[in-house]
């Protein structure tokens, strides 16, 4: 099939091309490369250079890509950016999207996936989250994916796309080739893996007194690997809906840095900081959803195994695609 991929120069969109092209798939992969890098590309993927909001370019793009589906990673994600600039979260992620969706009906493709993310259900009401839970973000970034969310099924009802939307938890993780490397990095595993690596002095754990065995923030991660699977059941023609991909098991931030220092074998040094405001005591997954329908399951659903393919790509790449 041929796939045409935004955001394929980003830290998931690398490993779901460079999958796509394990199994024999033609990829076009379109990045602006303000967060993605060109050295994450699958050499084996024909890149554009351009932005999704230059409409003229997307629409070229994919109609001259041939494409019989779209994969939509492409956004800026960082929440608290999105509280201080709203402006860049909207134009970006919803009439960016925009473009893309009507350049995916011009060109007649038929199947389109997108990378939501568990922000547009805000505070859950219960725990573990299914996708039945109301979506009330509270940031500009939750509420910009929870819009083109919105657009997408209205396409889909009169339009007639096939759509898979994706509700992401915490990826982690990396592939033999491709890994995490954010200009701003705001994960916890890159962040703990860096006083590991020598670069930097320490760790902050913001908040250790939330209502969870050790006190600090209890998050849901799930391998890279194993959302790119996703990706590829979404793919096959009549799957469509909305999707949690998450492990359905949470790690405490003391745990997981205990766990880099394991895999690591170095000591991390930590700084107990204050609570963030917003940040829920415990965000975890039901992907029972995708388990049944798509045929999905974690192939990597150990924290271990995630901590230990990260470690090994950032030993590999310590300056990451620079």
């Amino acid at each position: 099939m041929k796939v045409f991929v935004t955001g394929g120069a980003g830290y998931i969109g690398s490993v779901f091309v460079e999958t796509l092209c394990d199994a024999g798939h033609e990829v076009t992969v379109f990045d602006n490369l303000s967060e993605g890098h060109r050295g994450a590309v699958d050499p084996r993927a024909k890149f554009v250079l351009a932005d999704l909001n230059d409409r003229n370019a997307v629409l070229a793009a994919v109609r001259d890509s041939g494409a019989k589906a779209v994969v939509h990673f492409a956004a800026n994600a960082l929440v608290g950016e999105s509280m201080t600039n709203p402006s860049k979260y909207f134009r970006n992620n919803v009439a960016g999207g925009l473009n893309l969706a009507d350049a995916a009906v011009a060109a007649g493709v038929r199947k389109f996936i997108f990378s939501s993310t568990c922000a547009t259900y805000g505070p859950p009401d219960r725990v573990p989250m299914d996708e039945s839970l109301p979506q009330r973000p509270i940031n500009p970034y939750g509420e910009s994916k929870l819009m083109f969310e919105s657009v997408l099924r209205w396409y889909r009802e009169l339009h007639g796309l096939e759509v898979v939307i994706f509700r992401y938890f915490n990826a982690a993780g990396a592939s033999e080739q491709f890994g995490e490397h954010h200009r701003i990095e705001t994960h916890l595993i890159p962040n703990v893996l860096k006083v590991a690596l020598g670069q930097a002095s320490h760790v902050s754990i913001f908040g250790t007194d939330y209502p969870t065995p050790d006190g600090t923030c209890i998050r849901d991660y799930i391998h890279i690997a194993d959302l790119a699977q996703a990706h590829m059941l979404a793919l096959q023609r009549g799957k469509s809906g909305v999707f949690n991909l998450g492990n359905g098991e949470g790690f405490s931030v003391r745990e997981v840095i205990a766990t880099c220092e394991r895999i690591s074998g170095a000591k991390i040094s930590v700084v107990e900081q204050p609570r963030r405001p917003g940040d829920p005591p415990r965000l975890v997954a039901s992907a029972t959803k995708a388990h049944q329908e798509l045929g999905w399951k974690p192939r990597f659903p150990s924290l271990e195994d995630i901590v230990r393919t990260a470690w090994s790509w950032h030993q590999k790449h310590p300056g990451g695609y620079a």
